[in-house]
């Protein structure tokens, strides 16, 4: 086990994190005015908080700071959000940008609030709390190399009722060339944006909402990209492509038929998880999907080309990758438009996206804002993902000395450094190895019961 992480890699952590603030500052200038120094209570803030947080327990927290100056520079000061968005895929691509192991993954996040004032709340589906409920959703854009995530991109999506309420809208200061748009074009937006910002990538991955539709797949398709996308498992597919045509008119009455269908006669289509329990055990491949933060994880996988429905009608075909967790009893369906002769071992895991949203909410305070504005959400979205931007550098600089370091670690080590020193530089040190000797135990243990 790697470990050498010394006192002195603790004190540079501070310097980093001001480092990294630096390259940003000239973002929240205005012609007039600068609250940069605002930019950066609000990022100690964040670093700082233990469990939920907001801008009134920051500004007990970081010294010299006021809860009414991070209000204004959150909901009302004029910086612009998105040139701060586009430098951190600028630096993401810089420090773990990978054109064949990178990967783009949608996802989308809700936010439950009381009320209907804040921007975007709407009675609708609450991934959160897995029902209909008064929320906001993001919908967000992140990246992942192996085992390194974070968040690059956000969007709010605004709901028809709200797109087309012109009182509300403006109450809250949307835009007026914000429309509504689907979550879909949201993330569609989303991608492009990155590839015109030059972020490299070997795929793009999505969750089942983004999976399932066909025009969203068709697009990314059309860009000469590859998706992996989650899908429902009673999604519908062809194992062989039907016959279809514009069957003929049935007698000399009514209209003539004009609408491409399926043949008479053809199979008809299956859902996935039907198709899976026709597999025999020989049809399966034990194979290494992923190594986490504390053991390796293996699953039985299955890849079938298939024509999925679209329309009614059989779509291109594409993979169906059926993937079952070892130690998990949890079936995963994925679609993937990779040639035939691809190898998809790499391609068939969503985790990090999924650690990197908990990464957001957990230590970054994704989900932990009191603002009611456009302005403001989009603000506190940005200083989110500058936060997770610091900390998944500081967990590269550092990991290179300590190989299981997570950015959990970081942020416990920033708590502490941050703002005073409440333990000695050797305590925490000390407890940052007794939780790497814990974790390598763990997956020597895990490793032992496997074999």
């Amino acid at each position: 086990m790697k470990f050498t992480l010394s006192v002195e890699d603790l004190d540079g952590a501070v310097d980093r994190v001001k480092y990294v603030h630096g390259m940003y500052v000239h973002r929240f200038r205005t012609t007039t005015r600068s609250v940069a120094r605002q930019s950066f209570h609000y990022l100690q803030g964040k670093l700082l908080e233990k469990g939920n947080g907001n801008m009134c327990s920051y500004a007990k927290d970081v010294p010299d700071c006021d809860n009414q100056s991070l209000q204004h520079f959150i909901s009302s000061s004029p910086w612009d959000h998105r040139p701060v968005i586009d430098d951190i895929q600028r630096d993401v691509t810089r420090f773990i940008g990978d054109a064949e192991n990178g990967a783009l993954q949608v996802d989308e996040c809700s936010f439950p609030k009381q009320g209907k004032h804040s921007v975007g709340v709407y009675r609708q589906h609450c991934g959160r709390l897995g029902k209909i409920a008064n929320c906001q959703v993001g919908v967000f854009l992140g990246y992942t190399k192996g085992p390194y995530r974070t968040l690059i991109d956000e969007r709010l999506y605004l709901p028809r009722a709200w797109a087309d309420d012109e009182e509300r809208r403006a109450e809250c200061g949307v835009p007026e060339d914000i429309a509504f748009k689907k979550k879909t074009e949201l993330a569609w937006e989303m991608i492009l944006n990155a590839q015109r910002n030059g972020v490299p990538f070997g795929w793009v991955g999505m969750d089942s909402l983004y999976g399932r539709d066909a025009w969203l797949r068709r697009q990314i398709d059309d860009e000469g990209m590859i998706y992996v996308g989650d899908i429902p498992c009673n999604m519908r597919v062809w194992r062989t492509c039907p016959r279809t045509g514009v069957p003929a008119r049935k007698g000399e009455r009514g209209p003539i038929p004009s609408k491409e269908r399926v043949m008479d006669g053809e199979p008809q289509p299956i859902e996935v998880r039907t198709l899976m329990d026709q597999l025999d055990d020989e049809d399966w491949e034990t194979v290494f999907v992923r190594d986490t933060e504390r053991r390796e994880l293996w699953a039985e996988m299955v890849c079938l080309r298939v024509y999925p429905v679209v329309d009614g009608l059989p779509g291109d075909e594409v993979w169906l990758i059926i993937r079952k967790d070892v130690d998990k009893d949890r079936v995963k369906y994925q679609l993937c438009n990779a040639s035939a002769e691809a190898s998809l071992d790499r391609l068939a895991s969503r985790y990090w996206i999924e650690r990197a949203f908990e990464d957001g909410k957990g230590i970054a305070g994704l989900a932990d804002y009191q603002v009611r504005g456009w302005t403001g959400w989009h603000h506190h979205m940005a200083m989110t993902l500058l936060a997770m931007l610091i900390l998944l550098l500081l967990a590269l600089d550092m990991g290179e000395k300590a190989e299981f370091l997570t950015v959990q670690d970081v942020k416990e080590i920033l708590e502490e450094i941050l703002p005073k020193r409440e333990i000695t530089d050797e305590e925490l040190l000390s407890l940052i190895l007794e939780k790497h000797k814990q974790r390598a135990s763990a997956r020597r243990s895990h490793h032992r019961r496997n074999q």
